[in-house]
């Protein structure tokens, strides 16, 4: 079992999903709930595990570099007449890059696990639903093969779509569809590229392979291949491995989002039910972030290079229209999904540096977005579980009926905005620090993403101000009587994620240790 600890940790939810769907959908709900805190439980338990025991030289980026509790058997083999053979492998690992994400998915999964304790209709089908995503996101973050990747991306997509279009909002549908769109319309970006590798690499002996490190590596390219580096093909008047490079930004970019391929999110967020905003703005988002630095940068280093100005120009652009957009948003929901969208900004600015402290603090500002994030979501959620109504502009006052909820939502806000001392800060400060350091940029991408944290501060204290502090009033009186403090499982809840927050910014050496070697290295590769 200990040499399959990876496996166990992306296919537990399996049986317990089995198990559901053969319970009788009018089992009691607390059944179906149990399992879901009792699985998701047993895989944080053990990402926390594989956390502690992985050894930071483990430097996967390249073929030949070590991955850590890597598992790898022939799963397909096929014969392609004068293509030769296909192969996919069922191949796993981890190293520094992954295994921060690891930890991070199976966090984000159990706390949505424990905030759908309030989900009360169709529980048998919710609880399915949330088991498939639970193994697909944590199956993206330790695929080392493509196809096997892909398979993870994809799936992720069925239970998102209905668990959206379930147990939404009023405009559930609408979200959904529009989520679904542009979800495929990446996949299939994708799933172009990877069919071109695939028809380029060749193991030893001509088997054509979707091994992602292999694919790093010039010699495992067949000669005259489409994607071959010394390929002189032109698609479009560009050079095709620019053109794939940017098939896949623009893939990974619409998970991500990146503006101008943002528009799915506010709408999906905003009619999403808390648990499953907790899911998307915690975990899902960084799996397109971690696609181009699992895949586009290593396969096409020198078409990352050369678009780095594009990519970082992109964050930036992100950054500060996401910022904007929240400070005018009156839906509290829609502001939080605006500045995820800000905040994503920074770990593409913090990628395009290709130096080491930009990309050390891009994926630290994942980590930190993750948690933070799902923080500020389960904060909305408290305050729509009371009154069912989330207008910023419909309530005053709110620090005197909930001192509690008030005093986390400030360490919440000030941590968000960067506040020293809390993960937020630790992740775009190094991402600044790597953005005015790179040659690539030019001054205003760096000075740009500056100006994103003015914005950031100005929308959170605005908010902070008109929500909590003054006499207290609502736009319905009705609503005073339910504005009652936090109860246990939310104080459970949010005071866990605000710790883990402030321990991340005050020990950042917790997961700068494990990543230092592994992001060197990607570095290292992508600007030689």
């Amino acid at each position: 079992m200990g040499q399959h600890l990876l496996s166990l940790l992306v296919f537990l939810p399996l049986p317990a999903l089995t198990l559901v769907l053969f319970m009788p959908a009018g089992s009691r709900p607390v059944f179906f709930k149990l399992i879901l805190l009792v699985v998701t439980g047993l895989q944080l338990g053990l990402a926390i595990y594989l956390f502690g025991q992985y050894n930071p030289d483990a430097t996967g980026i390249t073929e030949g570099a070590t991955m850590a509790f890597a598992e790898r058997t022939d799963w397909i083999t096929l014969r392609m007449g004068n293509l030769g053979a296909l192969s996919v492998d069922y191949y796993v690992g981890v190293d520094g890059l992954s295994i921060p994400m690891v930890l991070l998915a199976a966090l984000v999964m159990f706390v949505g696990a424990v905030s759908s304790w309030t989900i009360n209709h169709k529980l048998k089908g919710y609880t399915a639903l949330y088991l498939l995503l639970s193994t697909s996101v944590t199956g993206c973050f330790v695929a080392l093969d493509f196809f096997l990747f892909f398979l993870f991306f994809e799936f992720m997509l069925l239970p998102m779509y209905f668990l959206i279009g379930i147990w939404g909002g009023e405009r559930r549908e609408y979200a959904a569809i529009k989520f679904f769109i542009y979800t495929l319309i990446g996949s299939v970006c994708i799933l172009v590229v990877m069919i071109g590798l695939h028809l380029s690499v060749v193991e030893p002996g001509g088997v054509h392979t979707f091994d992602l490190l292999a694919m790093t590596h010039p010699e495992n390219f067949v000669r005259n291949s489409v994607l071959h580096p010394a390929s002189g093909l032109l698609v479009g008047g560009i050079p095709v491995r620019q053109a794939a490079f940017l098939l896949l930004l623009i893939g990974f970019a619409i998970k991500l989002p990146a503006v101008p391929v943002h528009t799915w999110l506010p709408d999906a967020h905003v009619e999403a039910p808390t648990p499953i905003s907790v899911v998307l703005a915690g975990i899902l988002l960084k799996i397109g972030a971690y696609g181009l630095l699992r895949i586009a940068y290593p396969v096409f280093p020198a078409e990352a290079a050369h678009f780095s100005y594009l990519t970082g120009g992109l964050g930036t652009v992100s950054i500060l229209y996401g910022a904007f957009n929240a400070l005018a948003a009156d839906d509290l929901k829609r502001m939080v999904a605006y500045s995820s969208v800000s905040h994503m900004g920074f770990a593409l600015v913090g990628i395009s540096a290709l130096n080491t402290e930009g990309v050390s603090g891009a994926v630290y500002q994942l980590f930190s977005h993750g948690i933070l994030s799902a923080l500020l979501f389960l904060l909305v959620g408290v305050l729509y579980d009371r009154t069912h109504d989330k207008t910023i502009s419909f309530y005053r006052g709110l620090a005197t009926p909930m001192p509690n909820y008030t005093a986390v939502t400030t360490v919440a806000f000030f941590a968000s905005l960067g506040l020293p001392a809390f993960s937020g800060f630790i992740g775009e400060f190094f991402t600044l620090i790597g953005a005015f350091a790179s040659e690539r940029y030019r001054r205003w991408v760096p000075f740009g993403a500056t100006l994103g944290l003015i914005a950031g501060a100005a929308y959170f204290l605005w908010t902070l101000q008109k929500m909590f502090f003054g006499p207290l009033w609502t736009r319905n009186p009705a609503w005073l009587p339910k504005l009652t403090d936090l109860r246990g499982r939310e104080k459970f809840l949010l005071y866990s994620l605000a710790g883990l927050s402030l321990i991340l910014g005050v020990f950042p050496n917790i997961l700068l240790g494990k990543m230092e070697k592994t992001l060197t290295h990607w570095v290292e590769w992508i600007t030689r």
